[in-house]
């Protein structure tokens, strides 16, 4: 099962979080609609390579990378949206396309959109097109230490 890597992460920190399974579906919009939540609610990863290195992009559903703003906070002009096969053998328990923004687990870098922290919730693919967990942001946040900036429109 796709989840068990971040459900087993999850369980050894003693954090409570819910499972919530759903109808299959491929894009956060698809998603959070399938689920009934806001497309501000449910989180999306966004693979970039930055300076060389793939990072993970963590924005709410309904927005997308503002490129041009994130390379200005970064300091590199030297940014772009990964393609699949750059990192679809990076997390071989993950189905394509519905991966955790649990970079910590990967090597990776994890940027947060800052809008995402007014949420007392954060939503996000488990690893499957079929399975969502919902976990308090303040323990996402104190597990993956993620850098929060505003890049987000």
């Amino acid at each position: 099962m796709p989840a068990k890597r971040i459900r087993d992460y999850l369980d050894s920190h003693g954090i409570k979080y819910y499972l919530i399974s759903h109808s299959m579906a491929f894009t956060a919009q698809e998603i959070a609609a399938s689920v009934h939540i806001s497309g501000h609610e449910l989180a999306k990863t966004v693979i970039i390579r930055l300076n060389g290195k793939l990072v993970m992009a963590v924005l709410p559903a309904s927005y997308k990378v503002n490129f041009k703003s994130l390379a200005q906070i970064v300091g590199t002009e030297d940014i772009a949206l990964a393609h699949e096969q750059e990192f679809q053998f990076r997390f071989p328990e993950c189905e394509v396309g519905a991966m955790p923004p649990f970079g910590n687990l990967w090597n990776m870098e994890v940027f947060v959109a800052e809008k995402l922290t007014t949420n007392d919730d954060i939503v996000f693919n488990a690893g499957s097109h079929t399975e969502l967990i919902r976990m308090a942001y303040k323990d996402f946040e104190k597990l993956v230490k993620p850098k929060v900036i505003s890049y987000a429109v």
